[in-house]
């Protein structure tokens, strides 16, 4: 795994515990699947600009924020 897919993962999923929602109400808002969201969270998926735009919107923060 390379190291910014792991960060960007526990990065995701600070802003989503912050938050307070759930894996699936993350992907539920996003428009993603819940093991998507999961895969990236453990830093196994390579995300696309497209749906880090999508977490961004669903959890309400700049895209920036996302990137560790």
């Amino acid at each position: 795994m390379s190291d910014v897919l792991v960060r960007f993962g526990v990065r995701l999923r600070e802003l989503r515990l912050r938050a307070k929602v759930s894996q699936e109400r993350l992907a539920e808002l996003a428009g993603l699947h819940r093991t998507y969201v999961s895969s990236l969270e453990r830093g196994e998926r390579n995300v696309s600009l497209l749906n880090i735009e999508k977490l961004a919107l669903a959890l309400d923060v700049p895209l920036a924020r996302l990137m560790p």
